[in-house]
């Protein structure tokens, strides 16, 4: 296996047939994909330099699919992780594989594996390579509908923690019923009414944790939580309300008290005819789930708490993004969408789409309960920790932004996107930064054009305004979150159907007059897409779902690879 490491990694890729749409037969399909930063030493940015020639993340699955057999096996790569990836990530080896029996409506799945119960308040696994997350858990599951209209699953398995597994185990069922199977009436009207309710629960091995000299907690071996949903859609209307509970689990995220976790999500939207519109409100107290108590950052998560916030592509618009606060939080999120038609004032010759989009995120209400102190974790050990009353909204601002998005075709060849966003971010809670709120203007032009058949140029240029900052220039000797103003630029040529070329800059204006260029070329052919490029990275967050990881400043050659077949 370590001498592979050195060459090619090659699949052969097939499919044996034993007669045409015989249950017997098979294929294999899977993925490769690599990146690889061969890092350059840059003092101008802190730039941390490795003893390594290159550092990459290497992945390639292989999967066998068939009538009555799926399996899997995945090679990792991970033993100089890219910069920012936490120690632990580090190793390389085999460490997911899987096979799916089915009969009929029954699936039975031995090895690793994903899932998620309703919208993942008390259980969802999955795998995010950007944030170094793998949270699956290796065991059986099993998926059964014994009725049209009935979905049971039951599962269990220890969870992956890098190239480790938890100690304890977790145990969780689903049922779901999809009432509008037995009612006539409700698919006549076009109605659909989804009930299901979950429960989870964790396993946890015993570990000494002090309150002081003489004493220690009496830590629960087992952690219950519980979810129950009801999901309806009418015509163009659907809307969502789910609640869950979970029973007291002192952790290193809560400061070890023993209080009951709560979250309630609410969701409607309607879409028909060029119109959308989304609302949603969510209250989370408490709901830190982990297989392991004691880990932090983003491992042994069973749970997910989905972030209300819009994931932004633009580069400024995502310069500050938002973290789920799993402690407490109320999160409120609304978007509506307009296409107006073509040939009226508004939509002109080719039409036009307006979106304006809305989060606001603060604390919930606490109190603390007698002789617990927020800022010495110490005295809240052993303790409830605090009460809440459930629909008041607590004070202090987390995340808020508006942002209006303007798409409009001037010509047959020239599409212009208009986007301007005031965001107020909080690094204090964020970031665990000791900063005031920062409060954006982003501006943000992109033009599309359709040269000829095959090459298409698109431009951007993005401008972002900050509040002013007269703090120190650093804090805690690191270079401060708010460092004032930006611009970027991104220039971005596609010759079809093989070639792009990439040119971008983003520069500070603001304190550090720091640019971070980048120039990248990419090629696609068949199933190999392949991308080489050289430039600088900021330090900062990167973020999907409201979930983060810290990326430290690099500069060096990139080499990204991929390939599915």
């Amino acid at each position: 296996m370590k001498k592979l490491l050195s060459g090619t990694l090659i699949f052969f890729s097939f499919s044996l047939f034993a007669q045409e749409k015989s249950p017997f037969s098979f294929s294999l399909n899977g993925s490769i994909q690599s990146d690889i930063l061969f890092p350059q030493e840059d003092k101008a940015i802190n730039a941390e330099t490795y003893d390594e020639f290159a550092r990459t993340n290497t992945y390639a699955d292989l999967n066998l699919t068939s009538h009555y057999l799926d399996a899997g096996v995945r090679f990792e790569y991970l033993k100089y992780p890219l910069p920012g990836f936490e120690p632990d990530f580090a190793g390389w080896g085999l460490p997911h594989f899987y096979a799916t029996g089915k009969y009929r409506n029954v699936k039975l799945t031995v090895g690793d594996f994903y899932d998620q119960f309703g919208s993942g308040l008390i259980f969802r696994t999955y795998e995010e390579r950007s944030l170094g997350i793998d949270n699956s858990l290796r065991g059986v599951r099993l998926a059964y509908e014994p009725y049209e209209g009935i979905h049971l699953k039951v599962l269990g398995g220890q969870q992956r923690r890098y190239w480790e597994r938890n100690e304890g185990h977790v145990l969780g069922s689903d049922l779901e019923l999809n009432i509008d199977r037995w009612i006539q009436k409700l698919e006549e009207t076009n109605t659909f009414l989804t009930l299901g309710g979950s429960f989870v629960s964790k396993n946890e091995p015993d570990e000494v944790i002090t309150t002081d000299a003489t004493h220690r907690l009496n830590l629960p071996a087992n952690v219950g939580a519980y979810d129950i949903r009801a999901r309806l859609q009418k015509g163009a209307y659907a809307f969502l309300v789910e609640y869950a509970e979970k029973a007291n689990d002192p952790s290193k995220d809560n400061k070890y008290i023993y209080k009951k976790g709560n979250a309630l999500l609410i969701s409607g939207s309607y879409a028909q005819s060029g119109l959308s519109a989304l609302l949603q409100a969510k209250r989370s107290d408490n709901m830190s789930f982990r297989s392991n108590r004691s880990q932090l950052l983003n491992s042994s998560f069973i749970n997910h708490l989905p972030a209300f916030t819009t994931q932004q592509t633009y580069t400024l618009a995502a310069l500050y993004p938002y973290a789920t606060q799993p402690d407490g939080e109320w999160a409120f999120q609304g978007t509506f969408s307009y296409n107006f038609k073509r040939n009226t004032w508004i939509g002109g010759k080719y039409g036009t789409t307006i979106k304006l989009n809305a989060s606001h995120i603060r604390n919930i209400d606490k109190k603390y309960v007698e002789g617990c102190d927020p800022s010495n974790s110490l005295s809240l050990r052993g303790k409830e920790g605090y009460t809440s009353s459930f629909f008041k909204l607590g004070e202090e601002l987390y995340y808020q932004d508006i942002n209006l998005n303007i798409d409009k075709k001037l010509t047959k060849d020239f599409k212009l996107n208009l986007m301007y966003m005031n965001q107020q971010y909080n690094p204090q809670i964020v970031r665990n930064e000791p900063e005031n709120i920062i409060t954006s203007n982003i501006f943000i032009v992109e033009g599309k054009y359709n040269i000829n058949k095959k090459m298409t140029l698109r431009a951007e240029a993005q401008y972002l305004h900050a509040s002013e900052y007269t703090g120190p220039e650093d804090v805690n000797g690191l270079l401060r979150v708010n460092q004032g103003d930006w611009l970027c630029g991104v220039i971005e040529l596609s010759v079809l159907p093989y070639l792009m070329f990439t040119l971008s800059d983003m520069y500070n204006s603001g304190i550090t007059d720091m640019h971070y260029y980048r120039a990248l070329v990419s090629y696609t052919w068949e199933a190999h897409f392949i991308q080489f490029g050289y430039g600088r990275t900021r330090a900062g967050r990167d973020c999907s779902g409201g979930v983060c990881r810290d990326v430290p400043a690099s500069r060096g050659f990139t080499l990204s690879y991929n390939y599915n077949f």
